[in-house]
């Protein structure tokens, strides 16, 4: 048996996994991404400066330097593991060179999301830590310590994405390796939380219509980032949103009918649902995913508010942790 206090602490740090996401998606929509222009400290300390006579007069030029250091370390990497192309782009576009003005409202926006990450770090360390210790079961071992490496993998990244002065595609990473991390802490809890050891016994077709549906969810939240990414760089061009939507392209379109098709297939498994299986899980997947397209539609009508761009963010991640403890508990059953 495990205590309370390690499910209390695996409950703790998933939950503070969702806040580094959430303070990300916020840091985003904030434009505070470079609001610490070095990694892991923030000019160069741990607690950041809240005015610029707090800094150096050529702080601009220092930094740019160190960021065109990290850059080219970063573009040798790309070129070691056979993405030449993408490093000689990286190389030669002369915005990533170019350094921000001291703002004290983005330094703090970005240093508040650094703190949730380090919380977020420590608590998934001090989780291997006592496995090794206490319980010393392979599974575990294993699980907790590739979170924990992908924990360092995402610090690393992030100090790229910082580098690299937010270069879309390095995002889109930044968001698919917090939700494996998610995807890892949950399968955590479901072993070591006697609740969710169980099983949910479904009909195969519900089982599997759940399966779509949560493999379809996480390609919407990939298709999310990249539309996301490509209205930064429509907004940047001067684009409004009656010509944007125009310029999105294919991904948008995608995103959208899917969100449709998701639809369709939860009103399915959720009226089964309330008729035979009674899972507590698909009810709320239900109602998350209708509050999440009500979002959606917000955002694409009204000029995408930012805090609505949070809450979709954070709806999306809740239905895919929902999902994705659903899908480790599923158990068939024979009768169609």
């Amino acid at each position: 048996m495990f205590s309370q206090t390690f499910i209390r602490i695996n409950w703790v740090s998933l939950i503070l996994i969702f806040l580094v996401v959430i303070a990300g998606s916020f840091v985003r929509i904030t434009g505070s991404g470079m609001g610490c222009p070095d990694w892991p400290k923030c000019f160069g300390q741990w607690v950041p400066p809240t005015e610029v006579n707090q800094l150096p007069e050529n702080y601009k030029e220092h930094y740019a330097e160190k960021r065109g250091k990290k850059i080219a370390k970063f573009c040798n990497f790309l070129k070691g593991i056979g993405f030449t192309e993408v490093a000689k782009q990286i190389e030669v576009d002369p915005s990533l060179r170019v350094e921000e003005d001291f703002n004290a409202r983005r330094t703090w926006t970005e240093y508040i999301n650094r703190v949730f990450g380090f919380l977020a770090g420590n608590f998934v360390l001090v989780i291997f830590v006592w496995i090794l210790l206490k319980y010393r079961r392979r599974k575990l071992v294993l699980l907790s310590g590739i979170n924990l490496v992908l924990m360092g993998v995402q610090g690393w990244f992030g100090s790229i994405v910082v580098a690299s002065n937010l270069v879309p595609w390095t995002i889109t990473i930044h968001m698919l390796l917090a939700l494996v991390i998610i995807a890892l802490q949950i399968a955590l809890i479901r072993n070591v939380s006697p609740r969710y050891q169980t099983q949910v016994p479904l009909m195969n077709w519900m089982k599997w219509l759940i399966v779509g549906v949560f493999a379809i969810t996480f390609y919407q939240m990939f298709l999310g980032t990249q539309v996301r990414e490509s209205i930064d760089v429509l907004t940047k061009a001067g684009y409004t949103r009656a010509g944007y939507i125009e310029q999105l392209g294919i991904p948008f379109f995608i995103h959208r009918s899917f969100s449709w098709l998701v639809l369709i297939l939860m009103v399915i498994l959720f009226y089964r649902n309330e008729k035979d299986a009674k899972v507590p899980a698909i009810r709320w997947s239900a109602i998350i995913l209708f509050i999440e397209l009500v979002s959606g539609i917000v955002l694409s009508y009204l000029d995408m508010p930012g805090l609505v761009q949070t809450l979709h963010l954070l709806l999306a991640c809740i239905l895919f942790g929902i999902l994705t403890m659903l899908f480790f508990r599923l158990k068939s059953l024979k009768k169609v």
